[in-house]
C-alpha cells in the first residue's frame, strides 16, 4: 500500500489513496502513527470518490478514531488529491467532502508547487447541545465557564469547528502550563459527551496570538487548524480580537478571517508541505 507523508504547520498525516483497498483503518492508523514502530503521525487520511463532489476525505487520529475534520489536514488533502488524479492540477476550488460537510479549499501554488491553502471552513457552532457539552441551564453559548481540572479550574469557551473545542485564554504563558497532565482531564471531562480538543492561549494583541493544543485522540500536536478557527472565533466574540488573526502554533503560523456574524464562514490559509512518499508492507 503506498503513502504520502505530509504536513501543515507541522501536523502530520499520512495520506492514501482509498479507492480500491480495503483495510481496518482505525487498527491501521493507530499502527502507522507509531512514531517508534510506525511511520510517525497524527493519524492517517484517506481519499475516496464522492457522489456529488471532487473527492471524498476520512481522517483517522493516533488513537484509531474517526475525526469529523481537519484543518491543517484538508489543506495537505487538496494537493494530493491533484497528485492522484481525482481532480485536474487546474481545478480551483476544490470541493471536499467530509463528515463535518462540504469544504471547499484554493490552493496557492508557487512556482507551480502547491505551497498552501485558503480553506472555507463553514460556520462555527456556538449552541451548546450542538458542540456538544452536558449542561443544564439555558445557557446560549459557553462563554469563560469555569471548568474544574484537577486541582486547577480553566475557564473555557466553547466552539465547534465540525469537531468540539474549549479554549481557554490565559494570563500565564502557554508553554509553562503542564499539557500531558491537563490535556486528558479536558479531553475526557464529564462536561464533553464526545469529548473535546484543548486549546489554550495567550493574547499577544488583538491580531496575534500564540497557542497550543491537545487534540482529543492524538494528544499534543504542533498545529490544529480547526482549533486556530475555534480559538479566532471565541476571541472575536469576546470582543478581544479582530476579525483577522495570525495564530502562532508550535509548528507554525496559521491566518484566519471571520467578520463575528454567525451566518459568515470562518476562511483559514496555512502551509502545505510534502515530506516523502512510502510503501506500508
Amino acid at each position: 500500500m503506498n503513502f504520502t507523508k505530509m504536513h501543515g504547520a507541522a501536523n502530520d498525516y499520512v495520506f492514501i489513496d482509498a479507492r480500491n483497498i480495503k483495510k481496518d483503518w482505525n487498527q491501521l492508523a493507530v499502527e502507522i502513527s507509531d512514531r517508534n514502530k510506525g511511520v510517525g503521525s497524527d493519524g492517517i487520511i484517506l481519499a475516496l470518490s464522492s457522489g456529488q463532489h471532487d473527492v471524498k476525505m476520512r481522517m483517522f487520529n493516533a488513537d484509531g478514531s474517526e475525526g469529523d475534520m481537519c484543518g491543517n489536514g484538508i489543506r495537505c488533502f487538496a494537493a494530493f488529491a491533484i497528485k492522484c488524479g481525482f481532480v485536474d492540477k487546474d481545478k480551483n476550488p476544490i470541493f471536499v467532502e467530509t463528515k463535518s460537510g462540504i469544504k471547499s479549499v484554493l490552493p496557492i501554488t508557487t512556482e507551480n508547487i502547491i505551497t498552501a491553502a485558503k480553506v472555507n471552513m463553514g460556520k462555527p457552532i456556538f449552541k451548546p447541545e450542538e458542540i456538544p457539552v452536558n449542561i443544564n441551564s439555558k445557557l446560549e453559548r459557553i462563554v469563560d465557564y469555569p471548568l474544574p481540572v484537577g486541582l486547577e479550574t480553566f475557564d473555557i469557551t466553547c466552539v465547534s469547528m465540525g469537531n468540539p473545542h474549549a479554549i481557554s485564554f490565559i494570563s500565564t504563558p502557554v508553554d509553562s502550563v503542564d499539557l500531558v497532565e491537563v490535556g486528558p482531564l479536558v479531553e475526557n471531562h464529564a462536561f464533553f459527551p464526545d469529548r473535546v480538543n484543548f486549546e489554550i492561549v495567550n493574547v499577544i494583541n488583538k491580531s496575534y496570538v500564540k497557542a497550543r493544543v491537545w487534540e482529543r485522540g492524538s494528544g499534543i500536536t504542533m498545529a490544529c487548524g480547526t482549533g486556530a478557527c475555534a480559538i479566532a472565533c471565541a476571541g472575536i466574540y469576546k470582543g478581544i480580537l479582530n476579525q483577522h488573526i495570525e495564530v502562532e502554533l508550535p509548528g507554525g503560523t496559521l491566518q484566519i478571517e471571520w467578520s463575528g456574524n454567525d451566518d459568515d464562514d470562518v476562511m483559514m490559509t496555512g502551509p502545505v508541505t510534502e515530506v516523502f512518499e512510502g510503501e506500508w508492507k
